[in-house]
C-alpha cells in the first residue's frame, strides 16, 4: 500500500487506459482531430472527460453549465451523460474553435441539448444570475482563460443549486503551482487554490487528474 498518489510512468497510464476508458467512437475521433490543433494540449484527457460524465450521472444533474469550451470534448462527454431533457449553457469566445465542437454535437445527436453562448463569459454568467438562474445548476466545469478563475468560481457557486458541484480544470498547472517564481496565471490559480482550501461554502477535493482537477461540491 502506498501513502501517496502514484507518478504513473507511461506503461502504467496506458493499463489505466485499456482497463478502464469506455471513449465513444465520435468522442476519441474528435480528441484525435483536437490533437492535431496547434493548441490541443488545452484538451482534457479521455480519463477526466470519463470520470465528468460519471460525476454528472451520480448527482443525477440536468442542468450544467461549461467555461470554456474550445473543441467540445468536455461538452461532448457531459451532454452524453445527461438526460434527454439535460441542458448545457456553454461558454466561448472562439467562433473557429467550437466550429469544429458543433459539428461533433451534431453528429452525436446531442447539439439540442447545448446551448452554446459566444461571448465573455463573465457576462454570460452575470446575464444568468440577472435573469434568477442563481442555485439552478447542478454542475459547472471551468476550464478558460487562468486571469478570471476567481470570478468565474464566484459566480459559478451562486449558479450551481446547494449539493451541486464544480469542477476546475488545469489546478496543478504542470505543476507550475508549487514552483517559485510564478507567472500571472500560475499565480492566479494557486491564489484560487490557497481559497479554496479554506473556503467553508463547499467540500473540496483536488485530484491528480490529467492537469490537476478540483472539485467542489456547494453545501447546503
Amino acid at each position: 500500500m502506498s501513502s501517496q498518489t502514484l507518478n504513473l510512468s507511461e506503461t502504467l497510464y496506458r493499463y489505466l487506459l485499456d482497463h478502464s476508458l469506455r471513449e465513444p467512437p465520435l468522442m476519441a475521433q474528435l480528441r484525435q482531430e483536437t490533437q492535431q490543433h496547434p493548441l490541443g494540449q488545452m484538451q482534457i484527457s479521455p480519463e477526466q472527460g470519463q470520470l465528468m460524465a460519471l460525476l454528472v450521472q451520480l448527482i443525477g444533474a440536468k442542468k450544467t453549465l461549461e467555461v470554456g469550451v474550445f473543441t467540445g470534448y468536455s461538452t461532448l462527454a457531459v451532454a452524453l451523460a445527461l438526460p434527454t431533457d439535460g441542458k448545457i449553457i456553454a461558454c466561448d469566445v472562439s467562433e473557429a474553435y467550437t466550429a469544429i465542437a458543433r459539428r461533433y454535437w451534431q453528429q452525436a445527436n446531442v447539439a439540442d441539448k447545448i446551448e452554446l453562448r459566444l461571448a465573455p463569459a463573465l457576462d454570460t454568467l452575470d446575464q444568468l444570475l440577472a435573469t434568477g438562474q442563481a442555485n439552478t445548476f447542478d454542475f459547472a466545469f471551468i476550464d478558460a482563460d487562468k486571469s478570471n478563475y476567481d470570478n468565474y468560481y464566484e459566480r459559478s457557486l451562486q449558479l450551481v443549486r446547494p449539493g451541486g458541484l464544480i469542477a476546475i480544470d488545469n489546478v496543478l498547472w504542470s505543476g507550475r503551482v508549487a514552483a517559485p517564481n510564478p507567472d500571472n496565471r500560475t499565480r492566479s490559480i494557486h491564489a484560487l487554490n490557497q481559497k479554496l482550501h479554506h473556503d467553508e461554502r463547499i467540500s473540496l477535493s483536488l485530484l491528480p487528474l490529467g492537469d490537476g482537477l478540483t472539485l467542489a461540491l456547494k453545501r447546503k
